[in-house]
């Protein structure tokens, strides 16, 4: 029995601000104090305040270490863990009221947040399987398999109204039942962990923080649907992730929970890994199982859908991460229990990646119908440095931004929908002021044009040619009437377009165009970027009255735009400039500004 537990953060975010040498060095000393049978090192997945990481925690006083560094080691060893006085300078601050320590749980990160699918995260080793059952882990499955029927199964996932968490928000349940219909000699169940939205890393913490869980759930759909086999489909750039899955994978064989007749019983299945290669468009559901075939990652036409004919052929169903991630406590704690959180028709909890312009980037998870403001202002803690909030974009290229006017609203799929964004994955990009958003849109349309398999012709052609309309736009070449031209191609892609991604790609676009047309009007009209953001519309100059002839300016510029005499004001030549803004970060005068 240990005195002391230290839980260490073993997430992509940590790991790669050193968590892994913080962990030997935390090793090393406990060992050269002779504390080893007293002091327990403990990495795990992801806490979800990534703002501040390495995060290290110390039960059972519970002192939450913020941003630790290697160096900070022996003076925790030392003073906390050998002579037990904590070391206050390194605690999280919130957790610091006068000469106490909060609860975690108290802080306002985490206060309102209801964590179901991130529940083990930053709890347990994710890499041993013995934590993962002493926190009621393969008990659903166990459940299942010896006390409810198949049907019975797919009855209570229904009733909970779990809906998708991978951006389409499809009843879970009514999926299963779809799959469960169809006869065939082989069924297949599928996860999908290609997570690729930009800002997205939700599903990648619950995988490196709590991987048998999904492993449970998926045996649980299998069970429930008649099929043996499993893929998880999660792409390569996730390598702590797919380490973990690798090792809770054999674990599970090692304990007979998965492999043949499984709990004594005569349910069999078993999981396997396939690695992506990084395509967005591999998160559609018909390119995925083509990929895992091996083929091209393409989407296929649908009817007939996975559910009748999917994964070589034969009934599959498929389910992102985070979706799983919530079976097992359905089970375990009833459906009425998760139908209480969350709305009448967003039941349950959500986990978002926010980040952008926020003081606490990090994972949160929220009930259904959280406000946008309750976790931008409440949770995150706000926009930083004085600026204010403008928009939030909700799921990535496929969603849309959401304006200050809107902050109020409840998060929930229908609502998003409505106000002409989508829940997505879950990835919440925060922006303030000084953000253009036709520039944002830009960004987004990129990213969707780069990432579209090229398949269909309105996505292929269609959102390049957007994509110069907007360059066009953000260079001051662009009219009126370019807009008007532009919107029409949005719902034309949106409507002929083969799979989601093109279907949603002009989402970015046809949100900022409802909520910040004046910006757009701005850039085509007066030819100027509000925000200051689009290069070929910016105009730098410099202050005559505030210039000190200090040459600062001059002796920066790259291209000798800047001419002057020593102690007179100087000017800057338009023609010249290329708009760097190195003149204004050397400027101690603020003499110069943008336009």
């Amino acid at each position: 029995m240990y005195r002391s537990n230290v839980l260490v953060c073993g997430g992509t975010g940590c790991t790669s601000s050193n968590s892994e040498l913080i962990i030997e060095k935390l090793k090393e000393e406990i060992a050269a104090k002779g504390l080893e049978k007293e002091v327990n090192v403990i990495r795990t997945g992801c806490f979800g305040l990534c703002a501040l990481g390495p995060i290290m925690i110390v039960y059972p006083e519970g002192s939450f270490y913020s941003m630790v560094k290697v160096e900070d080691i022996p003076e925790i060893v030392e003073e906390h863990l050998l002579k037990g006085r904590i070391v206050k300078r390194l605690l999280y601050q919130e957790t610091v009221e006068q000469d106490t320590i909060k609860s975690l749980n108290h802080t306002p990160f985490y206060e309102k947040q209801k964590r179901v699918a991130l529940r083990n995260c930053g709890v347990i080793n994710p890499e041993k399987i013995d934590e993962y059952i002493a926190m009621d882990g393969y008990a659903a499955l166990g459940k299942v398999l010896t006390e409810m029927t198949p049907q019975q199964v797919i009855d209570e996932i229904k009733a909970s109204g779990l809906r998708g968490r991978g951006g389409g928000g499809f009843p879970t349940g009514l999926k299963w039942s779809f799959a469960a219909a169809n006869e065939a000699d082989q069924k297949y169940v599928g996860c999908n962990a290609d997570e690729g939205d930009p800002g997205a890393f939700m599903d990648r913490s619950v995988l490196e923080g709590d991987p048998h869980s999904v492993l449970e759930a998926m045996a649980i759909a299998g069970y429930a649907i008649g099929a043996s086999k499993g893929y998880i489909y999660v792409r390569a750039e996730y390598p702590i992730a797919v380490h973990r899955l690798q090792i809770a994978i054999d674990q599970a064989h090692e304990y007979g929970l998965l492999g043949d007749n499984i709990f004594g019983t005569d349910f069999s299945f078993d999981i396997q890994l396939r690695l992506g290669a990084g395509a967005f468009v591999c998160g559609e559901e018909t390119a995925l199982l083509t990929s895992i075939e091996g083929k091209r990652g393409e989407p296929r036409p649908r009817p007939p859908f996975p559910a009748v004919k999917g994964l070589y052929g034969k009934p599959t169903i498929l389910n992102n991460v985070e979706t799983y991630a919530n079976i097992c406590q359905i089970i375990l704690n009833g459906a009425q229990w998760f139908k209480d959180m969350g709305t009448e028709k967003s039941a349950g909890t959500k986990v978002f990646a926010l980040g952008g312009k926020i003081k606490h980037t990090g994972l949160v998870e929220v009930e259904m119908g959280t406000t946008l403001r309750e976790i931008v202002e409440e949770i995150g803690g706000g926009v930083p440095g004085g600026r204010k909030f403008k928009a939030a974009q909700t799921g990535g290229p496929s969603g849309g931004c959401i304006p200050a006017s809107h902050l109020d609203v409840p998060i929930d799929y229908d609502n998003l929908i409505a106000i002409g964004s989508m829940m997505g994955s879950g990835g919440l990009i925060v922006m303030d002021d000084t953000t253009c958003m036709v520039d944002i849109a830009k960004f987004f349309l990129e990213f969707t044009v780069d990432e579209s398999c090229g398949k269909c012709t309105p996505c292929r052609i269609g959102t390049k040619r957007l994509l110069e309309m907007l360059d066009k736009i953000t260079i001051g070449q662009g009219t009126p009437e370019l807009i008007d031209e532009m919107e029409k191609l949005c719902y034309y892609i949106k409507e002929n377009s083969l799979c989601g991604l093109g279907q949603t790609a002009p989402n970015p676009v046809l949100s900022t165009l409802h909520f910040f047309r004046d910006e757009y009007m701005a850039h085509v009209v007066d030819k100027k970027c509000p925000a200051h953001v689009c290069k070929k519309l910016l105009q730098y100059k410099i202050i005559e009255d505030k210039c000190r002839g200090c040459t600062a300016c001059s002796r920066v510029c790259p291209v000798g735009a800047i001419q002057g005499s020593v102690k007179q004001p100087h000017v800057i030549d338009p023609n010249k400039c290329i708009k760097c803004g190195a003149c204004m970060e050397k400027c101690k005068f603020d003499a110069i500004i943008k336009e």
